[in-house]
């Protein structure tokens, strides 16, 4: 039971800059059960939901989305968009395998590490204030209230973005030795079914709490799609995964989860 406590403890020191403390004991623990990414996504998910729910009701949509993203990287951190930034150049970068994988690790920044951020981040905005400002039909008639579709959007998107890391550790290959290559190794199959079920039914029951018990599912499977198609992309280009794809699958499941989730809130409810 100490150890995993002690487990628990390390998933959000090393998840979250929420000063719980971390030790290499810790952090062990946490590795042999990887599936806890998703119990701190939905503490994450709730907390946000919540920052969300709270900023809404006295800003603008468009304040209200900054203010989020500026929440979300304060208690989430700006490893996983360092992760986006160090892809971006490895996978602009020209030339052969070896010279992808010298910009990928790379500690300055390009062009194309500039532009993904830059891209990514606008995507994040964007999703927010479609949220934030659209107007969506409950199965009963009614339309549902901004700050709940807020809330249990960020909650979704998080639990999702979590299980893309585990999907890109669990089916990814690794291309060298640090923290993504002994998360790799660690993330069995047993261990991911375990997150992937903890993740669609903590997702089915955020929007069944509306009456759209389908949306949480959609977005989850979405999210979990586009890490798929970044192990494709990141085995073209540098033959494996690092701990750069496994940061960068969580920041774009995220947007994913809230693009999907607006889709299916849109265009009929459920999501067909």
């Amino acid at each position: 039971m100490n150890n995993f406590l002690l487990a628990v403890r390390s998933s959000f020191g090393f998840l979250s800059t929420i000063p719980v403390g971390i030790t290499m004991e810790g952090l062990d623990e946490f590795f042999k059960r990887t599936y806890l990414h998703i119990l701190v996504g939905i503490v994450l998910g709730l907390i946000m939901g919540a920052v969300a729910f709270g900023l809404q009701s006295f800003l603008s949509p468009q304040l209200s989305a900054v203010f989020i993203i500026v929440f979300v990287y304060y208690i989430t951190g700006l490893n996983h968009l360092d992760g986006i930034a160090d892809m971006g150049d490895g996978l602009t970068a020209h030339g052969s395998r070896e010279k992808k994988l010298k910009a990928l690790k790379d500690m300055s920044l390009g062009i194309g590490g500039v532009a993904f951020t830059a891209l990514a981040l606008l995507a994040f905005y964007a999703a927010l204030v479609s949220l934030l400002t659209g107007e969506f039909l409950l199965p009963d008639g009614s339309i549902a209230g901004t700050a709940m579709v807020i809330l249990l959007s960020l909650f979704v998107a998080e639990v999702s973005a979590m299980q893309c890391m585990l999907t890109i550790a669990a089916f990814g290959k690794s291309i060298h030795e640090g923290l993504g290559s002994i998360l790799v190794k660690s993330t069995t199959l047993p261990k991911y079914l375990t997150g992937f079920a903890m993740g669609i039914t903590a997702c089915t029951l955020a929007f069944w709490y509306i009456g759209l018990p389908l949306v949480g599912p959609i977005a989850f499977v979405a999210s979990i799609a586009s890490a798929m198609v970044l192990i494709n992309i990141s085995n073209r280009h540098f033959g494996g995964v690092n701990g750069d794809v496994i940061g960068a699958s969580n920041e774009v499941g995220r947007t994913i989860a809230l693009v999907a989730i607006f889709l299916a809130l849109k265009y009929g409810f459920g999501g067909v």
